[in-house]
């Protein structure tokens, strides 16, 4: 069976930028579940690659067909959510399954799978930061960056429901106390 290495933080944390760092590392067999979203793709973003994009209706089709571990409307008719048949296919190439998922997705994922889940919170230096950092990234506009920041406000009240907190003010620092507690894990039976 493999492991389960869960990774939520409010958008601009640098979540993904750890998770596509510690993929690089050979030793853990890490593999990353392709969530599913019902949002268009992005410059460069690639289907079945980066996400698997599906209209509102086909996401609330398969939402019907159970076909989700989990899923969240993050925004009306803007969903996101995790394929079941992405924890079978990890599982077959003998990898262990590392999340990127939202905090409600997080949750859900690790109560669903208790301790055979490590859940990792990645929390933002502050919200100042938070907000300085979805600027830069030049993806959005200023009244999505501030409908961002104020969910980020929300969904820190969840880091305690996670294993770990991992502060992202060093990327280093948080890459290697990342990585230094999924090896912990991976060698528990």
């Amino acid at each position: 069976m493999s492991k389960l290495i869960i990774f939520s933080a409010p958008s601009g944390a640098g979540k993904t930028t750890i998770v596509k760092e510690l993929l690089k590392k050979d030793e853990l067999k890490l593999k990353f579940s392709i969530s599913a979203a019902s949002r268009a793709p992005r410059e460069g973003e690639v289907h079945a690659k980066d996400y698997y994009f599906f209209s509102a209706e086909e996401f609330k089709t398969r939402i019907a067909n159970n076909e989700f571990l989990e899923w969240e409307e993050v925004y009306p008719n803007h969903f996101y959510g995790t394929l079941l048949s992405e924890i079978s296919r990890i599982e077959s190439e003998g990898f262990n399954v590392v999340f990127d998922v939202d905090v409600v997705g997080g949750v859900n994922i690790k109560q669903k799978f208790g301790s055979e889940a490590l859940a990792i919170f990645v929390m933002p230096p502050s919200i100042d930061e938070l907000e300085n950092r979805l600027k830069k990234r030049a993806t959005d506009s200023a009244e999505n960056i501030a409908k961002r920041v104020a969910k980020a406000q929300k969904e820190i009240e969840f880091a305690p429901k996670f294993d770990l907190v991992v502060i992202n003010d060093n990327l280093d620092t948080a890459i290697e106390l990342a990585l230094h507690n999924i090896k912990i894990f991976l060698k528990k039976e």
